[in-house]
């Protein structure tokens, strides 16, 4: 199914709301503008297997472009909101994009960021004054002047990704444009969905993050395959997705840890006013999780939430649901699909309880058991239980290493985002002439709490409480923000070259 199907079949039934203004997309409307934005998109140059990037805030009209991409044998390659023109330039350098589709408030860095790669492309942009002045096509009067998709020449599309780049550049992960009607791809993340427990007809999913990301992303079409109604927030704030539960009545969210860590410090009156019976499953993913901010969690919203883990290249996921949780606690699940293995630096499997690299086994084929070359490495470091269950316990290259021991930072930072004074946290090794490493608690502290000496002071003590001393922070140091992508993930680089400025790429 696709929205084309349910258009026909329930034309007035939501596809797309905004959450704080309420604005509705309905399948009639979203079948009918699709196929003339993808008839725009033609007239500008695009042909199948062709590129549109896509660099536009969450917005109403988000659904229209993916779909007009999706039926039209385009590849839609959504790209972070946030990157400046030098960090863009080198995307569309990948992308190579036929067509680029923007907001006016972006424009001006698209343009930049054009000129920097040295790369020519169509341009849409959606509500500004003069976009002509540049060439351009003003978004809104390309597509109403178009000439729609005929139904005959609908063919399936593709998505252009782009990893998250957490200690480096992000890197393009291009998925072929399959010889299929729309109607017949399969649905995006399938076998994940039932272990999340999201395969139900009309579901009303609430998207907490920003469109581009890959996980709202998938869910969007993923929504609009199963014909249910996608809730799109504006952009997060803890209040504002509780009033969007009980105004929509959604069914379904995705989260990451640092909104349930903003959820909880709402004030006990704004958490109770909500009426969040509709509420049935609340997925999140992105980042670790504390265990304990996930317990506080369970115990507010009850047994909904389920977690999966994996990565934008597809190696493979994990998921686990709340009861399975609870019997395995910090774990993030089994494998969905094919099996995980716990190797060592060298490709040796580790045994049970050891921590090493976390790599995915695709599923054998017919011909028999996929090779090792087909094996997928995240980046994380894991242990597997006997159940096989994964616990990870941090990042490749996070692990510090100090007097010979390995110390890893998420058990740390697992500890220290429980005080009431802590907004974030990032737990890294600096150089010590002593130890090789130290252990070193970056932290953002809540709004109007100053980072000074005494609540450093109550941090050390709190992970001296509850871990082995050798884990703990020697000192900790106070910044406003935390780099991090709009998804969670730290940003690893810009951290720490403050502290190994000779390691900085």
């Amino acid at each position: 199914m696709y929205p084309g199907d349910h258009a026909l079949r329930a034309p007035e039934r939501p596809a797309l709301i905004m959450a704080n203004e309420g604005r509705v997309v309905t399948y009639r409307e979203l079948d009918e503008r699709s196929r003339l934005v993808a008839g725009a998109l033609r007239e500008h140059g695009a042909g199948r297997g062709d590129v549109v990037l896509v660099a536009w805030e969450n917005d109403v009209r988000w659904g229209e472009v993916v779909w007009a991409c999706l039926r039209a044998g385009l590849v839609v390659a959504p790209v972070n909101t946030h990157l400046g023109p030098d960090e863009l330039a080198p995307l569309i350098t990948q992308a190579a994009p036929t067509v680029v589709v923007t907001s006016a408030r972006l424009a001006a860095t698209v343009g930049a960021a054009l000129d920097r790669a040295q790369w020519r492309a169509g341009c849409l942009v959606a509500d500004a004054p003069r976009p002509e002045s540049r060439g351009w096509a003003d978004y809104e009067r390309a597509v109403s002047r178009a000439t729609p998709l005929p139904a005959a020449d609908e063919a399936a599309g593709a998505r252009l990704l782009f990893s998250s780049g957490t200690t480096g550049r992000p890197k393009a992960l291009r998925q072929p444009v399959p010889d299929a009607h729309p109607r017949d791809l399969p649905l995006r993340l399938g076998p994940l969905l039932s272990r999340l427990g999201f395969d139900t007809p009309d579901p009303v999913y609430l998207s907490t993050g920003p469109a581009y990301h890959a996980a709202p992303f998938a869910f969007l079409q993923t929504v609009h395959q199963l014909g249910g109604a996608v809730v799109l927030m504006e952009r997060f704030d803890p209040a504002a997705a509780l009033r969007a539960i009980e105004r929509h009545r959604v069914t379904h969210s995705q989260w990451v840890p640092t909104m349930f860590v903003r959820l909880l410090r709402l004030p006990q009156a704004e958490r109770d006013r909500h009426d969040l019976s509709s509420h049935r499953v609340a997925v999140h993913s992105g980042a670790p999780c504390s265990p304990d901010v996930k317990e506080a969690m369970l115990e507010w919203w009850g047994p909904i939430l389920h977690e999966y883990y994996g990565a934008s290249e597809g190696y493979g996921h994990t998921a686990i649901g709340p009861a399975e949780w609870r019997a395995h606690r910090g774990s993030v699940g089994t494998a969905v699909r094919g099996r995980l293995h716990i190797l060592d630096d060298d490709g040796a499997e580790l045994p049970v309880g050891s921590v090493g690299a976390v790599w995915f086994e695709p599923p054998p084929t017919p011909q028999g058991p996929a090779p090792r070359s087909a094996w997928g490495a995240v980046g994380d470091l894991g242990r597997l239980d006997d159940d096989g269950y994964l616990y990870l316990t941090g990042r490749a290259g996070q692990t510090i290493i100090s007097g010979g021991v390995n110390i890893y930072p998420r058990e740390v930072e697992d500890v220290l985002i429980t005080h009431p004074d802590v907004a974030d946290v990032a737990v890294i090794g600096v150089p010590d002439t002593e130890f090789g490493e130290s252990v070193r608690a970056i932290v953002q502290p809540e709004p109007g709490r100053a980072g000074d000496d005494a609540l450093a002071e109550d941090l050390i003590t709190l992970a001296r409480a509850r871990l082995a001393h050798f884990k703990c922070p020697r000192a900790v140091d106070f910044v406003d923000r935390l780099p991090r992508t709009a998804t969670g993930k730290l940003l690893l680089a810009p951290l720490r070259a403050a502290y190994w400025p000779e390691q900085t790429p």
